[in-house]
């Protein structure tokens, strides 16, 4: 995402500094106007997620980190979210209801047990981005989700799964064959 950012704003840069030095002065494209670079932005309400809020802002903003094209932005007020985020006493879930779109619970339960909140944050955003659980697996493995253990920390997809992710929302919006079922509760 930083990347995309960087170049709108060193491209303006060059524009400005061709005008000034004497050169034609073009208007510089910005990732919203280049399809190829803009991002699908995906909106999510932590205001239901009670002590977990910090929690599921980063796990957004690793997401964020991770791939190019989704951002997930904190819905604005007034509007509808694709995502809702929640807190309660159960263990940590997600109902995707379509691409990008659904409920995430972050669980008192999980986090009780020791569970990383980061983690499960991120990994139940994973879900609503298109992955399935991936258990039992390494900690290197987001998806790999409690099956990783308590004293795993790790909130980063790997490869595969950004590029799993990358996949699905940089202009092939059905998920393929393995990923998460839609309209279906998935426990963690």
């Amino acid at each position: 995402m930083h990347v995309r950012k960087l170049t709108g704003a060193l491209a303006a840069a060059l524009a400005v500094t061709a005008s000034l030095l004497g050169g034609q002065a073009v208007a510089a494209p910005t990732a919203e106007a280049d399809g190829a670079l803009a991002a699908r932005v995906v909106t999510y309400d932590a205001s239901g997620s009670a002590e977990f809020r910090s929690a599921v802002d980063r796990g957004a903003a690793i997401w964020n980190e991770s791939v190019d094209a989704v951002e997930l932005r904190p819905v604005a007020s007034g509007q509808s979210a694709n995502i809702r985020v929640l807190a309660d006493n159960g263990w940590p879930r997600a109902l995707t209801t379509s691409l990008g779109n659904g409920t995430v619970w972050i669980g008192r339960q999980a986090v009780n047990e020791g569970h990383n909140t980061i983690r499960i944050s991120s990994h139940e955003l994973g879900h609503i981005l298109g992955l399935p659980d991936r258990k039992p697996g390494p900690c290197t493995s987001l998806m790999s989700g409690s099956s990783a253990g308590t004293s795993c920390t790790n909130a980063y997809p790997d490869a595969a799964e950004k590029a799993e992710v990358e996949g699905y929302f940089g202009g092939r919006f059905a998920p393929k064959a393995g990923a998460v079922p839609l309209n279906t509760m998935i426990v963690d």
